[in-house]
């Protein structure tokens, strides 16, 4: 008897050996059918989808099954291998005597820092003085040598400098980058071992879901590190006022305010004879009735003068 209990012992210790030896993940499993092969996948707290259980058919190998991976990092940097991730941006306003030579003078100056004029626009003001708005995009490591050359151009009225760090959102967007190039590779080798029509839509759904967000990732990544790399200065460029506040008299501007003025009379007059019109049109009908009624009772007392 006490045999018998040793030997089931030393099975069940042989059976509990060769389950540890199997090396499947935690939270995924492999079960053998006679008849059909199945994928179910669901989603983790976080919607990143995992492979869950893979059936196989009878007599053949099981598959590797998809294993939950890690969906994100934690803020911070260290372990990553991730540098700090500072988007640089600045906002400078210049008084400066020529403002269309002072764009050509910004333009040479991103150039020469290895960057690129993004955008200009010059317009006129009130005082018929020439304003600009003028962006050029930096290299991030020239960014403080720019800045330089930018108020060296004129006279610096106000200056704001900022750096967004954006190093946990970059961190966590690789994260998801790697836990969803891992699951397409999982999901294209499942694809490739399988044989039945429904089980090849269900993880083609996947692959495609996973795809869809891979390119979102990838195009968050692209503008972050675009941002990153090129800083962004925006310079808004003015003249100088004219002494006492506005320019000298100007004649000739009198002499076409007041054309202007005669103009704009002769349209008011006409606006309004218009738009009195049916009230003329009835007054004279209303007073021809009148002096033709006064005029037949005028008539009348003659005519009986006559006849007596």
């Amino acid at each position: 008897m006490n045999y018998k209990v040793i030997a089931l012992l030393v099975v069940c210790i042989a059976l509990a050996a060769a389950a540890g030896c199997t090396g499947l993940p935690i939270g995924t499993f492999v079960k053998t059918q006679s008849s059909q092969d199945v994928a179910r996948v669901s989603s983790d707290s976080n919607g990143y989808s995992l492979l869950q259980e893979k059936t196989v058919s009878a007599g053949s190998s099981a598959a590797p099954a998809v294993a939950p991976v890690p969906t994100s990092i934690s803020s911070g940097t260290g372990g990553t291998g991730i540098d700090t991730k500072i988007i640089k941006t600045a906002d400078v306003t210049l008084e400066v005597r020529d403002v269309t030579g002072t764009v050509d003078s910004l333009k040479g100056l991103a150039i020469a820092q290895g960057g690129y004029l993004s955008s200009t626009t010059i317009q006129k003001n009130y005082n018929n003085q020439l304003t600009g708005t003028v962006i050029i995009r930096i290299p991030q490591d020239g960014f403080d040598n720019a800045i330089a050359g930018v108020k060296a151009l004129g006279t610096v009225k106000s200056i704001s400098t900022s750096g967004q760090d954006v190093t946990e959102e970059y961190v966590d967007l690789q994260a998801q980058k790697t836990s969803y190039t891992n699951q397409l590779a999982q999901y294209n080798v499942i694809m490739k071992q399988s044989t039945k029509v429904e089980d090849i839509i269900k993880v083609q759904e996947q692959i495609d879901q996973v795809q869809t967000e891979l390119d979102r990732l990838n195009g968050r990544l692209n503008y972050l590190n675009n941002r990153i790399d090129i800083s962004t200065i925006t310079v808004y460029l003015q003249e100088p006022e004219p002494v006492g506040g506005q320019t000298g008299h100007d004649f000739i501007a009198t002499i076409n305010e007041g054309i202007s003025g005669f103009f704009g009379m002769i349209d008011t007059i006409i606006i309004l004879l218009f738009t009195f019109l049916p009230l003329i049109i009835l007054g004279a009908i209303g007073y021809g009735v009148y002096r033709w009624h006064k005029g037949k009772k005028a008539v009348e007392p003659a005519t009986r003068e006559e006849r007596k």
